[in-house]
């Protein structure tokens, strides 16, 4: 896994809506989210457009057994993903994990997908997680907390060795008036929902963004935890929706 030192970015604050009801995602707006962005007059930004991309944050812990060492009783790994493991690098270009200060190198950067990292304990804490979007998406991050659990709940029964310890969260990234290479880059994204746009609305030819990763797509199909990944089945509904919208846009041209 890739990973590098660097200053974590400053907190900055987010707004959360729909908190109140459990069966709905927090929808998450980057805090001035229009200010000091990229210049209006070389990417015109989209008025009363909304960009939503549904994305699930967490941890999976593996219990090594009784012979491993008491300090090492666990492999696990903390990860940004998509809501049904679509690759997400197309908006997130890099995230960042505070781990533990006991880590060595605690602040671990990833700039390429998959958004990830892996190491081994004892102890649960809670991690900070900054996710940063590349230049034509938003200038600001996003800060999440996570508590890392290593520990099955007691009705789950004893630690195993085959089973997983998963804890996620699913919310959803919104970004009002996006600009326009945004929004063509990511029209037809399948990790990435797009409102109806207006009939006859033509976008420009799609640039990709200066730092953007180009050694090829990220297959997050593959990955070799997705069998124990939880089924957000919200967010399958929500893609869904998003691909019978294009479909019916495309069909009206």
């Amino acid at each position: 896994m890739p990973h590098t030192t660097t200053p974590l970015p400053s907190k900055t604050s987010i707004q959360l809506e729909d908190v109140e009801s459990a069966a709905k995602p927090q929808r998450i707006i980057p805090t001035d989210y229009t200010d000091n962005n990229i210049n209006q007059d070389e990417n015109k930004r989209l008025k009363d457009v909304e960009i939503s991309v549904p994305v699930v944050y967490g941890t999976m812990a593996f219990y090594l057994g009784k012979k491993a060492n008491e300090l090492q009783s666990h492999k696990w790994t903390v990860y940004v993903r998509g809501a049904t493991n679509e690759d997400l690098g197309v908006v997130i270009k890099q995230v960042v994990f505070q781990l533990h200060p006991s880590f060595d190198n605690p602040i671990r950067v990833v700039e390429s997908p998959p958004f990830e990292l892996s190491e081994c304990g004892w102890g649960e804490f809670e991690i900070c997680i900054s996710i940063l979007f590349h230049d034509d998406v938003c200038d600001k991050h996003v800060d999440l907390f996570h508590l890392l659990k290593l520990y099955p709940d007691a009705e789950s029964g004893p630690q195993s060795t085959k089973k997983p310890v998963v804890v996620e969260t699913y919310n959803e990234i919104v970004f009002p008036d996006p600009s326009e290479n945004f929004l063509a880059r990511v029209l037809n994204h399948p990790a990435v929902y797009v409102p109806r746009l207006p009939a006859g609305f033509n976008l420009p030819a799609p640039v990709p963004s200066p730092n953007m990763n180009v050694k090829g797509k990220y297959d997050a199909k593959n990955h070799p935890l997705n069998h124990w990944f939880i089924n957000f089945s919200e967010a399958d509904e929500l893609l869904k929706l998003a691909s019978a919208r294009q479909q019916t846009d495309c069909s009206s041209v």
